[in-house]
């Protein structure tokens, strides 16, 4: 599966009810990321063909604060649903910390929640 991104995919929505309205499914190539850390700011999501022996270039052009959300993009058309995905955070002193990488169904994935510790999708 070919990953894109672009800037025009990215959507902050402070509340949920506005989340919900722009959220599509994995299988039409749209699938939202979601913030619910009360603290933790997301710097980078990153996923993997092949189980994580290389990863795609950082899918946000921004940061994703606490609260908010991120809408991205994919071609469905072609490759593995199967994908592994790594969250980078920001940490202290402003540099990355990587999560360890999990298995996601990105063409089921509607939306994939970050959380302390959790990362999970529906």
């Amino acid at each position: 599966m070919k990953l894109i991104k672009t800037s025009a995919a990215i959507l902050f929505a402070a509340a949920t009810a506005a989340t919900v309205a722009f959220a599509g499914t994995g299988a039409d190539g749209v699938f939202t990321i979601h913030n619910d850390t009360e603290t933790n700011v997301v710097s980078g999501f990153y996923t993997s063909e092949d189980d994580g022996d290389t990863w795609s270039t950082n899918w946000l052009s921004i940061q994703v604060r606490p609260g908010e959300s991120a809408e991205v993009r994919f071609h469905a058309n072609a490759g593995p649903c199967e994908q592994t995905l790594k969250v980078g955070w920001v940490g202290d002193g402003g540099g990355e910390v990587l999560d360890e990488p999990i298995g996601i169904d990105i063409c089921e994935a509607s939306n994939v929640y970050l959380e302390d510790n959790d990362v999970s999708f529906d």
